[in-house]
């Protein structure tokens, strides 16, 4: 049986929208709801595999549902970017609904349908996002997902939930509307087209300086990339329960910010564009500035999700920079360094929540010696920090090289000296928790180590993407070799 592409494309995005209902509909049935939406979430990155199957990575003809304004249509198609992106996120997604089942449940945390219907509408977002052919499509889906992640941090109902939450939509919405409207609005007046088009449509439509602010409202507008200054949303949005802070930073919301970044750089300005104007120079110095500034802010952070919070705004401006390299193997790099990031990332989210669901702990301070009492969740900890550092054999080590690789291509010597810095800081702030947990003994520790890891459901699922880092380690030159059109001229 096969399913052609256009209704492989729709169904991605009609399925989680069934999900968001279901939860509704079922909200006192826990079991039958969270069975039904894990039974759509396989199901999901099922459609998705079938358009890798059709399609490779290819990329197809836009598929109109209809038109807004002449050259301005609700569109989507696939290319190997957003197609990557939609693997990522769907795969992930079956893993952090285990999880999330495991999380709530252990935790007796309130309003499972709620939060399970806004989860299922947050991956509807990303579908879109993934699979728009356009900017316009995929601005409308990239303000659904800001909305509907928005109760999901705000779901303690806790002052300080609802006060993180409103930081969070304040600084998405208002960079979204302030900023990045505006350069999708300049853009269409300059070329009457927002198509995703190779090599980009804003070549001989603007230049010199004109070409550097453009992207630099694109570039702060796009708030989900976290650069600074616009990263205070970040932080804020760790009040939400673990699952969210796993959604949020490793599979929904910063990850559609960068993707949405190298789609600019590739699909509206063109990389070439981009190399010759010279008008991405300064942003390649404002993220490197971003990466290790984040670094040294997350060192000082005794809070476990404050820490990796500021270390997802370090690897978000890894992609950034990729772009802003303007080199195909920048490109690439940070293509798949979206993909190593995921997997990392996720892995460290999902371990602080294994930890505070065991023990209710927070502060890394307070974690002497649990190593020991839960040595799944720390096992895990330790490969995903490492594949973050960038080591070998672990899939952090080759989107970290390519991007070096970039770097030596436009001989930017200081951004080699950034990157490397970088991994130094990786080191400083994510090894610690790991020696702590395993090798310091707080005073009661002389009594015998009883065993503290809760449900199959709240460690399996960070053991799992442990493995994935270790794996993607060797299918790295696969991903490489899917994203090289991307990096193609024209």
């Amino acid at each position: 049986m096969g399913m052609d592409t256009s209704t492989a494309i729709l169904l991605s995005m009609i399925l989680p929208a069934v999900a968001v209902v279901l939860n509704l509909v079922l909200r006192h049935r826990d079991n039958l709801r969270d069975g039904l939406t894990f039974v759509i979430a396989a199901a999901t990155f099922a459609v998705v595999l079938v358009i890798l199957y059709n399609v490779g990575n290819q990329t197809t003809a836009p598929l109109v549902l209809f038109e807004v304004l002449p050259g301005l249509d609700l569109a989507f198609n696939v290319e190997p970017l957003g197609l990557m992106f939609a693997l990522l996120a769907s795969g992930l997604w079956i893993v952090t609904h285990i999880y999330a089942i495991g999380y709530m449940r252990t935790n007796k945390e309130d309003n499972h349908a709620r939060f399970f219907a806004c989860f299922s509408f947050a991956i509807f977002s990303v579908m879109g996002i993934a699979f728009a052919a356009n900017m316009f499509t995929l601005f409308l889906f990239y303000e659904a997902l800001t909305l509907s992640t928005y109760p999901l941090v705000a779901h303690k109902g806790t002052p300080e939930a609802i006060k993180g939450a409103r930081t969070y939509l304040g600084v998405l919405i208002s960079t979204s509307i302030g900023l990045q409207l505006v350069a999708i609005i300049w853009t269409f007046g300059l070329t009457g087209t927002l198509d995703f088009t190779q090599g980009g449509i804003l070549q001989d439509h603007i230049a010199g300086p004109m070409a550097a602010i453009l992207l630099a409202l694109y570039a702060f507008g796009i708030g989900k990339a976290a650069l600074m200054p616009f990263h205070r949303w970040l932080p804020a949005a760790m009040v939400a329960p673990t699952p969210v802070s796993a959604l949020l930073h490793a599979v929904a919301v910063v990850k559609a910010g960068v993707f949405t970044m190298l789609k600019i750089g590739i699909y509206i300005f063109g990389i070439d564009f981009l190399a010759t104007t010279g008008a991405s120079v300064w942003l390649m110095w404002l993220a490197a500035f971003s990466i290790v500034a984040a670094s040294v802010i997350a060192m000082t952070k005794d809070n476990l999700k404050a820490r990796l919070a500021y270390s997802t705004i370090s690897q978000l401006s890894y992609v950034t920079l990729g772009m802003a390299l303007a080199t195909s193997m920048g490109i690439v790099g940070g293509g798949l360094h979206v993909v190593m990031h995921a997997m990392g990332k996720i892995t460290l989210f999902m371990c602080a929540g294994s930890i505070y669901v065991a023990t209710h702990k927070t502060e890394i301070s307070d974690m002497s010696g649990l190593g020991r009492a839960m040595p799944i969740t720390f096992g895990a900890f330790l490969i995903g920090a490492l594949s973050i550092i960038g080591l070998p054999p672990l899939g952090g080590s080759w989107s970290k090289w390519m991007l070096m690789m970039g770097a030596v291509d436009t001989g930017q010597m200081v951004i080699i000296a950034v990157l490397l810095v970088s991994s130094l800081l990786n080191v400083a702030y994510l090894m610690p928790i790991v020696g702590k947990g395993f090798f310091i003994r707080d005073n009661a520790a002389a009594a015998p180590v009883k065993n503290l890891e809760t449900s199959p459901l709240v460690w399996g699922p960070p053991a799992f993407t442990a493995l994935g880092c270790l794996v993607l380690f060797f299918f790295a030159g696969y991903i490489e070799a899917f994203l090289m059109p991307l990096g193609a001229s024209n």
